[in-house]
């Protein structure tokens, strides 16, 4: 191979000068994926198809491959996304086809769907992506060889694979066999002893006791398939408790039952395994100091403001699988596949150990293949300049950010799809639908010390049936073969020093926000479920009605019904610990005609009354789950701060017999006397932030100027609304539009503004540390004296 590109580089005119790319590299992948151009001289035609076969009998199946990254993004890499209806179609694309000795390594922070329902029940990390990248991994060979089948039935074999494990069910089965035939009418198709190990890992569901809650929750059933695999590696005899406190077994146990389903269903050993089995959450911290965990509610944060930090949070001390570490250190081909920014890289190699064990093998070729579009919520804003839009060079600047010891060892050469090979009508239509690429800057990424490699490698059938881009699974295997044997032949890469890089990583045992923590409470997610159910269950549940004396219990199965939407939404809020609930007696639903509550200040219809301790909400915010979940959350930050207030006034403020202004009083209960949940320091400090001035005679009383007829927030609702903001700024505007002032340039505000923005940027950093406990890089230190 080296003596024929010689030939072809070696002329002032070569062949390959009719490849319109500018690198070697990038002229042979576009001549494997397209062939030679057109060209009326059959010798250089013929010169490129000789090299086209060199190409396509390099031995990549002798090669060890080891892939990393999330769910969609990896397992289209690997095999295709197995997710899609027509994936059966052809299930033998990708990476495995071309090398058989491929191995995923997979992100366990997804929390969303059936996912974030096993985590309610089970001591488990993360299972939807593996069972994804799973079945995205079966070979042909393998089930071949495995069932005896020829090469029709095998397909027929994959195809009821596909169906199973992607069947969704939400009506309680009754039975394995319910399962099996609500998943699909093509079990025949599946071998003896197939199908009935697929009854056994389904009975086990109904028989374990640890396993049977599960069956309560609408689940995908290859999660429910994986989740049985596990729990038949564990002793039967080891209770819930026992499983929580001994995750070493756990560990074992999953991957264990990783290999035996890959078994069952013709994937390779040790093919799909989890980046750690310890059980963990992402924390995306953004620039204007909010903070949001999980990695559901991150995919449907609107914050406007782009990510300035991600740490994984475990909930024990995270282990990399030894399995992993041999693979990763044996590997040839070292691939970081696509996938969300923030919830798929970052957190795979934020796991203390893996970085490092990448970093040692230095002799594999170290490959990025780089997003196609902008994700909303992770990369429609960049970092550095939030006007523009998102580069393949921020891509590598927040992995240089947030990866310990940044990217030096990791990466070596990037793979993307460049915009020129898309056609601008496609490009036009997504657009309309608000949706943009990521652009690739070249320059900007060659001058960091990459190898970028610009590829035709979407589906061009999707873009002809469907009109949509996204990768293709062949494709992107023969670019990844054709740089596995180009690259010895290139000039050595010399790479800038990682210090000089832009947004340069923190050192590999840094444990600041960059990198991976464990949970202070270490509660696993089952853990947090079982204890928030238990607080709701105490707490009272009644109605009010219109007339006097009608306050009275919800009928049982209402108060059910109102405890579980309730735990819902403290659920899906990862970041509301328990002890939140510490002053809320109970919710009580009051009937519109009932509601006496003075809205002169706001039109929010709930609030937490500290005479009683109930959180009150008018009854028609039922209705619609949104603003029922505005208004308890608006109500249960109220109840943060109790029974602060001893006494609350509005004095008039007259000049020359005109009303020109009011003065909102108010005096604090001595700390002893009460139940506000924050230290008096940290009160003080919320009120000085919400501008209400102490005074300086009495220690316990704070005034308010209201110039006017001008609106005023006291201060309770506006705790409750920066409650309900820093969790979803969407479901309060009119706080989002104030708080909006942050993303504003500071050189570009006049000094007040400058001010303004200065003190709400501290009120998100109270709301951060003091209400939610939330650990940051650095704390920023409000000022002692009066902040206006």
């Amino acid at each position: 191979m080296g003596a024929c590109l010689s030939r072809l580089w070696g002329e002032s005119f070569t062949p390959l000068d009719l490849l319109p790319s500018p690198t070697l590299a990038e002229k042979l992948v576009a001549l494997v994926l397209d062939g030679p151009p057109p060209c009326q001289i059959p010798a250089l035609v013929s010169a490129l198809n000789e090299a086209r076969e060199y190409l396509a009998r390099f031995p990549a199946d002798e090669l060890h491959v080891v892939v990393l990254g999330g769910g969609t993004g990896l397992s289209s890499l690997v095999g295709g996304d197995s997710r899609q209806p027509d994936w059966p179609d052809h299930p033998f694309d990708g990476l495995k086809e071309l090398f058989p000795h491929t191995h995923a390594v997979v992100c366990v922070t997804d929390d969303g769907g059936s996912t974030g329902e096993l985590q309610k029940d089970l001591p488990l990390a993360a299972l939807g992506d593996l069972r994804h990248v799973l079945l995205s991994s079966v070979q042909q060979r393998i089930l071949r060889s495995r069932y005896q089948l020829d090469s029709t039935t095998t397909r027929r074999v994959v195809r009821s694979l596909h169906r199973l494990f992607n069947h969704r069910f939400t009506v309680q089965p009754d039975s394995p066999l319910a399962l099996l035939n609500a998943a699909g009418d093509t079990l025949e198709d599946l071998p003896t002893e197939l199908l009935e190990e697929l009854r056994r890992l389904l009975g086990r569901l109904f028989v374990d006791a640890r396993l049977r809650p599960t069956l309560d929750r609408p689940h995908c059933l290859g999660n429910l398939l994986l989740a049985s695999a596990i729990y038949g590696e564990l002793d039967p005899d080891l209770g819930p408790d026992e499983l929580i406190a001994r995750p070493e077994v756990v560990r074992t146990a999953t991957v264990r039952g990783l290999m035996a389903l890959a078994a069952v269903i013709g994937a390779p050993p040790n093919g799909v395994l989890p980046c750690t089995t310890s059980p963990a959450r992402l924390q995306l911290l953004y620039a204007d100091g909010v903070m949001v965990t999980g990695e559901h509610k991150s995919s449907l944060a609107r914050r406007r403001t782009p990510v300035d930090r991600v740490r994984v949070e475990f909930a024990s001390d995270p282990f990399v699988p030894c399995e992993v570490l041999d693979l990763v250190a044996r590997a040839d081909l070292l691939i970081l596949a696509p996938g969300s920014l923030y919830s798929s890289i970052i957190p795979v190699l934020q796991v203390p150990g893996l970085a490092r064990a990448i970093r040692a093998n230095t002799r594999a070729l170290k490959l990025l293949v780089a997003n196609i579009w902008v994700q909303r919520g992770e990369t429609d804003v960049a970092r550095n300049a939030p006007e523009r839009k998102f580069h393949v060079s921020d891509l590598l600047a927040a992995y240089e950010r947030n990866i310990p010891g940044g990217m030096a060892g990791l990466c070596s050469h990037v793979l993307a799809l460049g915009l020129r090979d898309i056609p601008g009508s496609i490009l036009q239509r997504y657009a309309l639908e608000n949706k943009e690429p990521i652009y690739c800057d070249r320059d900007t990424v060659e001058g960091m010390g990459y190898r970028l490699v610009e590829a035709g490698i979407f589906s061009s059938q999707l873009l002809q049936r469907r009109h949509v881009i996204q990768h293709d699974p062949r494709a992107l295997a023969l670019a990844v073969r054709t740089l596995a044997a180009v690259t010895p032949l290139e000039q050595p890469l010399h790479r800038s020093e990682p210090n000089s890089l832009p947004g340069s990583g923190a050192p590999e045992d840094d444990e600041r926000l960059a990198t991976s923590a464990v949970r202070g409470d270490r509660l696993l997610p089952c853990q947090r479920y079982h204890h928030l159910n238990l607080c709701l269950r105490t707490i009272g549940y009644r109605t009010q009605g219109a007339g006097p004396h009608t306050a009275e219990d919800l009928p049982a199965g209402e108060q059910r019904e109102l405890a579980a939407r309730l735990c819902e939404i403290l659920w899906h809020h990862q970041d509301i610990p328990s002890s939140h609930l510490a002053n809320v007696r109970g919710l009580m639903l009051v009937d519109p005609a009932a509601w006496n509550r003075c809205q002169r200040w706001d039109q929010v219809f709930s609030f937490y009354d500290p005479q009683d301790g109930w959180l009150k909400v008018r009854a028609d915010r039922l209705a619609q789950q949104e603003t029922f979940e505005t208004a308890v959350l608006v109500a249960l930050g109220q109840s943060i701060l109790g029974n602060y207030a001893l006494n609350k006034t509005m004095e008039d403020i007259p000049w020359r017999d005109e009303l020109v202004g009011h003065m909102f009083h108010l005096e604090l209960r001595a700390p002893d006397f009460s139940n506000c949940l924050l230290s008096p320091r940290g009160l003080d400090l919320f009120l000085r932030l919400a501008r209400m001035r102490p005074s300086r005679n009495e220690p316990l009383r704070y005034t308010r100027l209201v110039n006017g007829t001008e609106g005023f927030t006291p201060p309770g609702l506006l705790f409750g609304l920066l409650y309900v903001w820093y969790l979803d700024n969407r479901q309060v505007s009119h706080i989002e539009y104030k708080m909006s002032i942050m993303r504003m340039i500071g050189s570009r505000l006049i000094p007040e503004q400058t001010r303004t923005s200065a003190r709400r940027q501290r009120l998100v950093s109270f709301f951060r540390e003091e209400v939610f406990g939330q650990q940051a890089p650095r704390a920023e230190e409000a000022d002692s004296e009066e902040i206006s």
